[in-house]
């Protein structure tokens, strides 16, 4: 397997961090508002990440779904927490969020899961769980929605089944590490 990793500066501004396509990722070096020191620390591994998971799910049956890129990132940023032996915070992890920032999606979780799972099966990359930049459903949300989700369902995987368990995911359908996580039994839980 070949990936191609690209270090950018360009004139016009854009990209910032992230996967262009399932085998490359790039970096530009000119995005006004990033903070290239977590950029480059913390970002480099999660996209590393991608860069193994993706191709492994070619023939998933659920491969184009929201609930894919949930599970995606959530394991991306499940891997730069383990990769930095959790010497960092689990916040810190996802998208470089404040303690504040994980306690208000930690006081949302019921409503976030509960408001956004109908989307898991759309293929439309367009719904309030991908976009909720674009439809607002949780306004308050200080970062990505399905970033956190994520890796909420990945921890919720990892403590049901063993602390290497993590890299079981990597070889299962989507769907099945939803089931197996417990995550909807957990939410069903909650206040």
């Amino acid at each position: 397997m070949e990936s191609e990793i690209s270090i950018l500066y360009t004139p016009i501004t854009g990209i910032l961090f992230g996967g262009c396509a399932n085998d490359q990722f790039c970096l530009e070096l000119n995005y006004v508002d990033q903070d290239i020191e977590y950029t480059i620390e913390k970002g480099i591994p999660h996209e590393l990440n991608h860069l193994v998971y993706e191709p492994l799910h070619i023939n998933d049956p659920n491969r184009g779904t929201a609930l894919r890129q949930v599970i995606d990132e959530g394991l991306a940023c499940f891997f730069t927490w383990l990769f930095f032996d959790k010497n960092i915070s689990p916040a810190e992890a996802v998208e470089n969020m404040t303690k504040e920032e994980w306690t208000w999606y930690l006081s949302n979780e019921k409503q976030i899961f509960e408001q956004t799972f109908e989307y898991f099966d759309d293929v439309s990359g367009d719904n309030p769980l991908l976009r909720n930049d674009r439809y607002k459903v949780f306004p308050l949300a200080p970062k990505t929605l399905y970033y956190w989700l994520g890796f909420r369902i990945i921890q919720k995987y990892v403590e049901r089944n063993g602390p290497e368990s993590w890299r079981d995911v990597y070889e299962l359908d989507i769907a099945v590490v939803l089931e197996k996580s417990g995550y909807r039994e957990y939410i069903a839980q909650l206040e």
